[in-house]
Formats: structure tokens, C-alpha cells, sequence
């Protein structure tokens, strides 16, 4: 008990005194977390919104492919990626790997399958008279969709933050395609894991306490969403 109080009270000292290797740490992750869910909600969003509105014989297979796509390992993902983007990948010439653009590609493959789907339950809700008074009012297929993306604004953006959260705490792909390297990809939850294995716990400890804290406050965000949705 006492070495768990003595932890967390280092922990917040290393928080209160803005420790350097901290804040880049930290940084690091939010770059990347960021970017990776920017890029994945603009793929990801429209890619749901065709896929709600459109009519084809695929599509309850397409469906059921992201939704499998839910539960992809991440490791599965980092192996993905490295074998081409590796020296003996296709891409290999271009040096991605061990960068956070290789990390950011992987985090993109991992998050799409999220916002689409959750992004194609969201406009799925929606009455459909939204759509055939819009229609019916002269609108194309872009005005049309920018009003279902309008009445869904709140839950669309839910499935950006759930996204955003499921990225912030990744480690397999962080780890795989990053490689670790101190002040460059070294994310909170890789370095939490080299510290742990180093006996460091003082700054595990400190990511910890602030990843916990960035994911409490999706998580209120993400609920205040969905409450404004309920309306």
C-alpha cells in the first residue's frame, strides 16, 4: 500500500513540475492520435454516409465485413503495415518506417472501420423523411447528404470521439511501427510499458493518471453527445 501511495504521489509531482520528457511524450501521442483521427473521420464519415444512402447488392456484405473489421487486432494491423513498409516492403524506399507516419497509417486502418460504422448506424437512425423531403425540394445527392449529416451532426461526431479514445490508449501499433524512440514515437502508452519493464514507476504511473484523465474526458464528451442525440 505504501509503495502504491508513494507512486502515485511522485507521480503528481512529475505531473506539477511540467517534467520535459513528459510533455513530449504526451505530445507525441496527441500528434498522432489527432491526425490519425482527422484523416480516418474524413474517409470514414463520408464512406458511411454512401454506404447508408446507397442501394446495391453488397451491401449487407460490406457491412458485415467493417463490422468484422471492428474486432481487428492490432498487432494484425502492425504486421500489415511493416511488411510494406519495411526495407524489403513495397514502400520500404520511402523510410516510413519507425516514423510517426507509419504509426499515424496504422491508427487510420484501426479507427475507419469505427467511424464508418458507427458513423452508418447514425445516419441509419435518421428518418428517412429528411432525406425524401430533400429530394422532393430540388436537392442533389451532395445537399441531400449534407442535411443528413446536419440532423446526425451529434452522433457523427460521438463516433469521431469513440474513435479518437480507441487510438489515444493503442500500444500494438504504437510499438510495431514506431519503434519506441525517445522524443520521436514514444506515445504514453509505450513508454507506460517501457517504464514498467525498466522499474520505473513513477512516470508509468504519471501516464497512467493523465491517459486515464484524456479518456474521462472523452468519455464525458462522448455522453453529452449522446444525450444531446436523445433530444
Amino acid at each position: 500500500m505504501n509503495f502504491f501511495l508513494d507512486s502515485f504521489k511522485s507521480a503528481l509531482q512529475l505531473i506539477w513540475s511540467l517534467d520535459q520528457d513528459l510533455l513530449v511524450i504526451i505530445s507525441v501521442s496527441l500528434k498522432v492520435s489527432l491526425f490519425s483521427t482527422l484523416f480516418s473521420s474524413l474517409i470514414g464519415v463520408p464512406l458511411g454516409l454512401a454506404i447508408s444512402m446507397g442501394e446495391f447488392r453488397a451491401k449487407r456484405f460490406l457491412i458485415t465485413i467493417l463490422n468484422t473489421l471492428l474486432a481487428l487486432p492490432t498487432v494484425v494491423i502492425g504486421l500489415f503495415v511493416y511488411s510494406f513498409i519495411s526495407r524489403r516492403g513495397f514502400l520500404g524506399p520511402i523510410g516510413l518506417l519507425y516514423t510517426t507516419k507509419a504509426m499515424i497509417i496504422g491508427q487510420i486502418i484501426l479507427i475507419v472501420p469505427i467511424v464508418t460504422t458507427l458513423t452508418l448506424s447514425a445516419v441509419s437512425r435518421i428518418d428517412n423523411r429528411y432525406r425524401k423531403t430533400a429530394m422532393t425540394l430540388g436537392a442533389n445527392s451532395l445537399q441531400t447528404a449534407l442535411v443528413i449529416v446536419r440532423e446526425g451532426r451529434f452522433a457523427i461526431l460521438a463516433s469521431v470521439i469513440t474513435a479518437f479514445g480507441r487510438v489515444i490508449a493503442e500500444v500494438g501499433i504504437s510499438m510495431m511501427l514506431g519503434g519506441n524512440a525517445k522524443g520521436f514515437t514514444r506515445t504514453m502508452t509505450t513508454a507506460m510499458a517501457l517504464e514498467f519493464d525498466k522499474g520505473e514507476f513513477t512516470m508509468s504511473v504519471a501516464l497512467g493518471m493523465i491517459l486515464l484523465f484524456i479518456a474521462f474526458f472523452v468519455n464525458v464528451v462522448f455522453h453529452y453527445l449522446q444525450g444531446k442525440t436523445g433530444e
